[in-house]
């Protein structure tokens, strides 16, 4: 399926529901300067594409007692398709495991995991993470301050662009 094709209203709309995803369709609209039907549409029109994938609640790790951060680099003894498969699954199923990413380069696969401390890290390691088939090698850093953190994607801008005006020109003297 081809890529839906957005317009600087569906940018708008977009920049505005990754802020505030609970906002009303009335007050979207008002944002986007839209009437409430179309914008409706619009929005649904992003849902049904898939570009909307769904709506979430962020919520404070550390108002949840979660306040370790580590990033653990994991090296397959052999990047075989199974072996692959089985990590992967077991990374779904852990809900620790915030991120996961099959890597290029020195590691195989670079998770984000997000415990309440380190003695639950070492549960996740030893009990869990170096029993898992294929696992050779288990590199972890700690995350010792979040400098920035996101989830809005970055859109493309949704001012209009401007034609480029000649430079006046001035009489030499």
């Amino acid at each position: 399926m081809p890529p839906l094709a957005v317009d600087p209203i569906d940018v708008r709309i977009l920049s505005r529901l990754q802020n505030d995803a609970r906002m009303s369709n009335v007050d979207l609209a008002k944002a986007v300067h839209l009437s409430p039907s179309p914008c409706l549409a619009r929005v649904k029109r992003l849902e049904q594409s898939g570009l909307i994938k769904r709506y979430v609640s962020l919520l404070d790790p550390v108002a949840l007692g979660l306040t370790v951060s580590v990033f653990i680099q994991v090296r397959l003894e052999r990047q075989v398709e199974s072996a692959l498969e089985i990590f992967e699954r077991e990374m779904a199923a852990r809900p620790e495991v915030m991120e996961c990413y099959l890597m290029t380069g020195d590691s195989d696969y670079l998770l984000r995991v997000l415990v309440p401390d380190v003695q639950a890290l070492e549960r996740f390691i030893v009990d869990f993470l170096s029993r898992i088939p294929g696992v050779g090698n288990i590199k972890s850093s700690f995350a010792l301050k979040q400098v920035k953190y996101k989830t809005a994607l970055p859109l493309p801008d949704a001012r209009p662009k401007r034609r480029a005006t000649r430079a006046a020109k001035r009489p030499t003297t």
